[in-house]
């Protein structure tokens, strides 16, 4: 299914800094006049929303353009990376509705490669080998304030810096002995520039190629020169790379390639959720979640499991924009998105969460009728369904007050309400157990009331979802809040973990829903009337008790702060 009623149209998209770009460069006959975008993800973990961002960006501006978009691993770090995150990586993008064709790349595929550039530095006396260990280059590295220190390996000859590199790959020296780093400028305003890692020796399975290497190059040497390699012409990247652009042209300029243009744009943060890749999997490892998927997380499998359409998404990454400064999103306005594009394809069906049983005492004990119910007033074309009604009733418990305050327009004894495509009915009575609670209500109903509608055209005020108990189907409800308690978790004065929502799932079993949802299929999108957006979770279900994931509630708070609600 693809509603993108709100998507992109071609090059009519929302305007930004990076298109101007773009279409300067088109003008100018840049690169031919060719636009080719890459996304580069690490697989040493699953895929988020901000993620998501760049996945749209990067392919889609290479779509709106007449471009290419590669898909790319930097696998260059087998310490971390997994086959795994490869699979769920892909996945991910797909369904998000992006293609990369052929264009399935990783850094391993260029480890070649990548080694014979290193070599090329070392021979253009621009790389050396180091014996500093890790500790010690950071404390030669220097300060924002202060210079670095040369090691006092740096003016090592080219001879025997060639020598000790290729030793280096035949596995002669123990882990962590020696680098290659890059001859720069060690009292280099950034930090970044002074004399930085280019390989290390390590030891470590890669999941492609087995225990061919025991070198691996760094991000940044291997990000570059893959870019170069396959003639990215505009390499995209969040603003925590802005001070690695120098040393990503150093690079290319000094190995004298294909020099694509780096261009930040800020990354996206949003409240009540953590982005990093660290926190997330202690969320996984210290069980505060049920995996990468688990419907809480910021995840893209967890968004997909929760029910979140991949068409939302997107329209929420191309509302919010690109820009050069870091803000903070409002999850709100992701939620908005969400409502906003469920409204238009969620079948309606009425569910009784809490279930109060209500007996029409004057309605035949025999009689079962079916009445015509609306599926979805927002597409008029996939008309109606039948819903039947009887006798007994169930109601939300929370629809009925004994003693109500003044402005409850439920049901109370001797008040009147509409059931919705059904009848007006009239409290009578209230039954209870021995501790006081209700357990059953009755009342009457009007006859004549039939769709909601008297001939006298009177009006009530309240009108209540229900179900026939002898026809309602059991379904389970995964309800799914916000994982954390307060806007900012990362930026707070304390562990991000002691702000976790403790109501963040609940699980409802004694939910009661009409006969219809017996036959959805797993993976349907359904609006529970007056209750939410749910999901009809495809890992876990069955059709004797469905399980339904709350995707979103039917409040919407973006809609009423922004206006969009008056």
């Amino acid at each position: 299914m693809n509603n993108d009623s709100n998507d992109r149209k071609g090059k009519n998209a929302r305007s930004n800094f990076i298109r101007a770009i773009i279409e300067k460069d088109l003008a100018d006959g840049k690169n031919n006049k060719n636009v080719h975008t890459r996304f580069p993800p690490e697989p040493n973990g699953y895929l988020h929303i901000g993620h998501a961002k760049s996945i749209c960006l990067n392919f889609g501006l290479a779509k709106d353009y007449g471009g290419k978009c590669n898909l790319r691993f930097d696998d260059t770090n087998p310490s971390k990376e997994e086959q795994e995150y490869v699979d769920s990586i892909k996945e991910d993008v797909h369904w998000l509705g992006y293609d990369w064709e052929d264009r399935e790349f990783y850094a391993s595929d260029y480890f070649e490669r990548l080694y014979s550039l290193a070599e090329k530095l070392v021979e253009l006396g621009k790389a050396y080998v180091c014996d500093l260990s890790a500790e010690q280059i950071r404390e030669y590295r220097g300060t924002l304030k202060e210079p670095g220190r040369e090691s006092p390996y740096r003016n090592r000859s080219i001879e025997e810096n060639l020598d000790l590199f290729r030793r280096m790959r035949a596995g002669e020296f123990p882990d962590g002995s020696k680098v290659l780093r890059a001859k720069i400028d060690m009292a280099s305003g950034n930090l970044n520039m002074r004399d930085p890692v280019i390989y290390r020796i390590m030891r470590k399975s890669h999941h492609r190629t087995k225990d061919d290497w025991c070198i691996y190059p760094m991000y940044d040497f291997a990000h570059c020169v893959s870019d170069s390699i396959e003639g990215i012409t505009h390499s995209l990247c969040t603003l925590e790379f802005e001070d690695h652009r120098p040393l990503y042209d150093w690079f290319l300029e000094q190995l004298d390639v294909h020099h694509p243009q780096q261009i930040e744009f800020a990354r996206l943060n949003l409240s009540y959720t953590v982005l990093s890749k660290r926190k997330l999997l202690t969320l996984v490892e210290e069980g505060f979640v049920q995996g990468w998927n688990d419907p809480r997380m910021p995840t893209i499998s967890g968004l997909r499991k929760r029910g979140y359409p991949p068409w939302s998404i997107r329209n929420f990454c191309d509302r919010i924009g690109v820009a050069k400064a870091d803000s903070v999103v409002d999850v709100a306005l992701l939620e908005h998105a969400v409502r906003e594009s469920l409204n238009k394809v969620a079948q309606r069906v009425m569910v009784v969460m809490d279930p109060l049983k209500v007996v029409v005492e004057n309605y035949p004990k025999e009689k079962e009728e079916e009445l015509e119910a609306i599926n979805n007033p927002e597409d008029p074309e996939i008309g109606t369904r039948k819903v039947p009604f009887c006798r007994e009733i169930y109601i939300e418990r929370s629809d009925f007050l004994e003693d109500p305050p003044s402005k409850f327009f439920r049901l109370s004894p001797g008040k009147e309400v509409r059931l919705r495509y059904a009848y007006y009915i009239t409290c009578t009575g209230v039954k209870k157990d021995d501790s006081g609670r209700i357990i059953e209500i009755t009342c009457r109903y009007d006859p004549e009331s039939r769709g909601g509608t008297t001939p006298d055209k009177r009006k009530v005020k309240g009108t209540l979802h229900w179900v026939s108990a002898k026809h309602s189907v059991p379904l389970t409800a995964m309800l799914y809040d916000r994982l954390f308690t307060v806007p900012s978790p990362e930026k707070e004065n304390s562990d991000f973990r002691n702000f976790i929502n403790p109501e963040s799932l609940r699980v409802n079993n004694k939910c009661m829903a009409e006969p219809f949802v017996k036959n959805t299929a797993p993976g349907t999108f359904l609006q529970f009337e007056r209750v939410g957006y749910f999901f009809a979770d495809p890992d876990n279900y069955s059709h004797e008790k469905p399980i339904f994931n709350r995707t979103v509630t039917l409040r919407d708070t973006w809609a009423r702060i922004s206006g969009r609600g008056k």
